[in-house]
């Protein structure tokens, strides 16, 4: 596998990434004042303290302390702006200091990241007649040389997630799209599984078998998956449907026969899209209604809600129950309707979810304390839908420097959050449903070919820092008016 390569080398590129890329589900939103703020003094910074430390911007930016001192431009900008909900617990010291860096924003967890993407650039759908080939093309990712699509590839998602991330385990997920249009289908899934296996990652990757219930012959079809595949779960957008017509879990004609299909199959485990909005799809279906229905109904099926629910167009606030307009509101109030306790069968997932409020610390303080308050500390799960964004390793330092003001978690009802619960968020909670032995895990890839290749390549990393997804309402239209073309 080809790993030296040159990226960035005036250092442009901020290791932690403060844009307005979307994931191509919906439309970019332009960074607001405080995030514009941050970001601009986040650069002003890199290049006084790399002149300070003796370093190039770009070296500077690589190492821990440009972490940082990024993550402390955030919390700066955002106090300015009365933005104090929460933030990243950081010392001053951690930008010159590495012990007091790898303490702050370096750790050894157990990191299972379920929501993991990429596509096969050799792929069938290429075809000319198929509009993801052009797609593509339009995610600024591709600007990354003439093998545009190679860079959506099963190499470069190994680079991005198992290199420059401290990701240990991934599942590797299914956009909405029909069979004979998806990007990567659930054999060419399992060829990635098979291609990091040879590389003796026996533990590093999973893969969901995707199940459009709507569509005729997907529920027959997850026989054949489970059987050729081994998938680990199931993976479902309730919100796409033939002629842009969804469906509901809860529904007689498609929603319980998928459920009772994967009870039969001995996979209980549906993992499934809700919050972020299909474009041009009604939203309807994906608000999370159903959910503490059918988790009532079978208790003995595991649901992990992709997003948690979560809506970019709707700010994040405390929980009423009198007044739920959107967003993780309406899993708890789907929940709460159900009598589904917290740490029940019903599971939040993270993907674009933190990436998104991790820019708005009053946000992120108010969705992690209601999932957790609500949902259940056991239960919120970590996903960072890579590789739309780049490597994870910018939402995982942030996540592991993120507190929960006093303020917020005396008015609110909002636990701390402690070492033992960001652990639990990074990779035990989902071990559960995902039946692993997560020590054993962790134990065996600290020696397996990855972690050696690894190892060679950190003792000079060259990270993309580099964000995939379309960042600008025209990229985001033009992906669209090819998408349904």
């Amino acid at each position: 596998m080809p790993i030296k390569e040159s990226f960035d080398p005036e250092g442009l590129r901020l290791p932690i990434k403060l844009d307005s890329t979307s994931n191509g589900e919906f439309m970019p939103y332009p960074l607001g004042a405080p995030a514009r703020a941050a970001r601009k003094l986040a650069h002003q910074r890199a290049t006084l303290c790399g002149q300070k430390a003796g370093l190039s911007r770009r070296s500077f930016l690589k190492s821990l302390g440009g972490a940082a001192a990024t993550l402390l431009a955030m919390n700066e900008a955002y106090a300015y702006f009365g933005k104090n909900g929460g933030g990243f617990e950081i010392p001053a010291e951690a930008v010159f200091e590495p012990a007091a860096a790898q303490a702050s924003i370096g750790g050894n967890e157990f990191i299972f990241d379920i929501q993991g993407h990429h596509v096969n650039p050799q792929g069938a759908w290429r075809r000319l007649t198929n509009r993801w080939t052009y797609i593509l093309r339009f995610f600024p990712q591709s600007r990354c040389g003439d093998g545009a699509i190679e860079c959506f590839s099963a190499e470069h998602f190994i680079r991005e997630v198992f290199l420059d991330s401290d990701t240990d385990m991934a599942v590797l997920s299914s956009v909405p799209a029909a069979p004979e249009d998806n990007p990567l289908s659930t054999e060419e899934a399992a060829a990635t599984r098979a291609l990091v296996e040879a590389m003796e990652g026996d533990y590093r990757l999973l893969i969901h078998g995707l199940v459009h219930p709507n569509l005729p012959g997907a529920i027959e079809d997850m026989a054949q998956q489970k059987e050729e595949h081994q998938v680990a779960a199931w993976k479902t957008y309730t919100q796409w449907g033939p002629e842009g017509k969804g469906y509901w879990l809860d529904d007689e004609q498609y929603g319980i026969p998928f459920i009772e299909r994967a009870r039969e199959l001995g996979v209980k485990l549906i993992c499934v899209h809700k919050g972020i909005p299909l474009f041009n799809l009604p939203y309807a279906y994906s608000t999370c209604r159903d959910i503490g229905v059918v988790a009532r109904r079978y208790p003995d099926v595991n649901f992990i809600v992709y997003h948690s629910g979560f809506e970019p167009r709707h700010t994040e606030g405390p929980y009423d129950p009198d007044n739920v307009d959107g967003g993780v509101d309406t899993l708890i109030q789907s929940l709460q309707e159900n009598d589904i306790p917290p740490n029940s069968n019903v599971y939040a997932e993270l993907g674009t979810t933190w990436r998104m409020v991790m820019q708005d610390p009053n946000q992120a303080a108010h969705l992690l304390g209601k999932l957790f308050k609500y949902v259940g500390e056991n239960n919120v799960l970590w996903g960072t839908d890579s590789i739309w964004y780049g490597s994870p390793q910018d939402q995982i330092q942030a996540f592991r420097a993120f507190q929960i003001s006093p303020q917020f978690r005396d008015s609110y009802g909002y636990p701390e959050i402690t070492p033992a619960l960001r652990t639990k968020v990074f990779g035990l909670n989902a071990a559960k449903p995902y039946g692993l032995a997560p020590h054993e895990i962790k134990k065996r890839n600290t020696q397996d070919r990855v972690a050696r290749i690894k190892q060679d390549y950190l003792q000079d990393p060259e990270p993309s820092f580099l964000t995939n997804g379309p960042k600008t309402r025209r990229e985001f239209l033009q992906f669209h008016r090819l998408n349904s073309s």
